[in-house]
């Protein structure tokens, strides 16, 4: 039996909202959904969403977390909170009252970083809900066409989901060639301060390196038919959705385990709801062995934050900053030796440990953990030419060499979105390589 009625959340939520305004937090309303533990992982499967298309891959996410909970090998998260206009988040009918008291406050943060983060400002938050939903009603009507069908959108949406964050990273409008070309033409037309224009490229394509796989694909796929641009161009802006929540998980995750412990304290829970509180609070928090806890770092900058410049800093840097940008900025070597963060590598005879956040080493330390973070644990593939049909593509390099067997599935994939061939080239033990 459950130690709480809706009326007590009601009452905790009008609590928890009062002392979050006094403090300037502005968030978006928040509709709470109670599931049990069933839907709860349904929901995950979808990232969240209550209107998703369909693709096998979700149904096996389900199945292993299913499978993996029922071992009582892995747990369930807290909450589940979707960044739109109401923000809809989902409470675990099995949690206790302390529980639903600290996710409620917790989402109150969350809700408050979505809105108010640069990153996040072309996500369309109050479209979001509607934009899944008429992804999901095309799916679905392609997979019920008689001349296309399930296993054909589903190959298609195989493909796009491969490089699926191989698409613009950074919030920009993609520019069409067309556009660039004319603007290429003008430079050369009308230089400015002999400033010199490469106009050798004027006529490939594309002109310029693009880093946007997937929208290259859907301008100038002239092989695919409509049905298949219309996928790739869903899964395109899905991840459009997506990448601001990739860029700033310990900014996201710091802020609000900030904010669910400072609302919680001034709470004035007692004691039969305070000490779970700040066991699970302590939980949350906790350093990981062996990886990064993004909830640990950025609770500790935001408290740092705090006691060093006061909280109306605070809610400066949760205005600016990605993940990215914060941890190159805010962290110092007292920090990276308080975090007790180093470097490690897997060598042939095991984990060997590189550098240490001493006065030579933190710098590495820190720039090692920037390029584990976010987006730059992805790889990036760029378009650098079609010659005769052929796509050919590079990776951009930064001292890690790519898993070989992936990358050939990877470019397998690519070739069913590109059918005129493929070339795919990278760096090897300092050697070109081409797949």
């Amino acid at each position: 039996m459950s130690d709480w009625s809706f009326s007590d959340l009601e009452v905790w939520d009008d609590k928890i909202c009062k002392i979050a305004e006094s403090y300037g937090l502005d968030w978006f309303p928040i509709i709470y959904e109670v599931v049990d533990y069933f839907e709860m992982m349904g929901h995950m499967a979808y990232h969240g969403m209550p209107s998703h298309y369909r693709h096998w891959s979700y149904g096996k996410s389900f199945e292993r977390t299913h499978q993996m909970y029922t071992l009582g090998m892995e747990g369930l998260p807290y909450e589940l909170i979707i960044n739109s206009n109401p923000s809809i988040a989902y409470l675990m009918r099995e949690n206790p009252l302390y529980l639903q008291i600290l996710i409620m406050a917790h989402c109150v943060g969350h809700s408050d970083f979505f809105k108010n983060n640069r990153i996040f400002s072309n996500t369309r938050p109050s479209s979001a809900i509607m934009k899944f939903k008429t992804a999901r009603d095309r799916v679905r009507k392609y997979i019920e066409d008689p001349n296309i069908g399930v296993e054909k959108v589903e190959e298609v949406l195989d493909a796009a989901h491969s490089v699926r964050f191989q698409t613009e990273r950074n919030g920009r409008e993609r520019i069409p060639h067309r556009q660039i070309r004319e603007d290429l033409i003008d430079k050369i037309n009308n230089p400015v301060d002999n400033i010199a224009v490469d106009s050798t490229r004027l006529d490939k394509i594309p002109i310029h390196l693009d880093d946007d796989l997937l929208g290259f694909i859907v301008e100038h796929g002239s092989h695919l038919e409509e049905w298949e641009r219309d996928l790739i161009d869903i899964v395109r802006e899905e991840s459009h959705y997506f990448i601001p929540q990739v860029k700033t998980k310990i900014m996201n995750e710091g802020w609000a385990s900030f904010w669910h412990y400072k609302i919680m304290q001034d709470l004035g829970l007692d004691s039969s709801l305070h000490m779970p509180f700040i066991r699970s609070h302590n939980q949350v928090i906790r350093p990981h062995i062996g990886s990064i806890n993004p909830y640990h770092i950025g609770f500790y900058l935001f408290k740092k934050i705090e006691e060093k410049d006061g909280i109306k800093e605070c809610f400066f840097n949760r205005a600016v900053h990605d993940d990215e940008s914060a941890l190159r900025c805010l962290l110092e070597r007292e920090d990276c030796e308080e975090l007790n963060l180093f470097s490690y590598s897997q060598k042939k005879k095991g984990i060997t440990i590189d550098e240490v956040s001493d006065e030579d080493g933190w710098k590495v330390v820190r720039n090692d953990l920037l390029k584990n973070i976010g987006v730059n644990s992805i790889p990036r593939i760029l378009v650098k030419d079609v010659i005769d049909g052929c796509l050919v593509l590079e990776h951009e390099h930064d001292g890690r060499d790519l898993e070989l067997d992936y990358a050939e599935a990877v470019v397998n994939h690519i070739l069913r979105l590109w059918k005129g061939g493929v070339r795919f080239f990278t760096i090897i033990e300092d050697e070109v390589w081409e797949i």
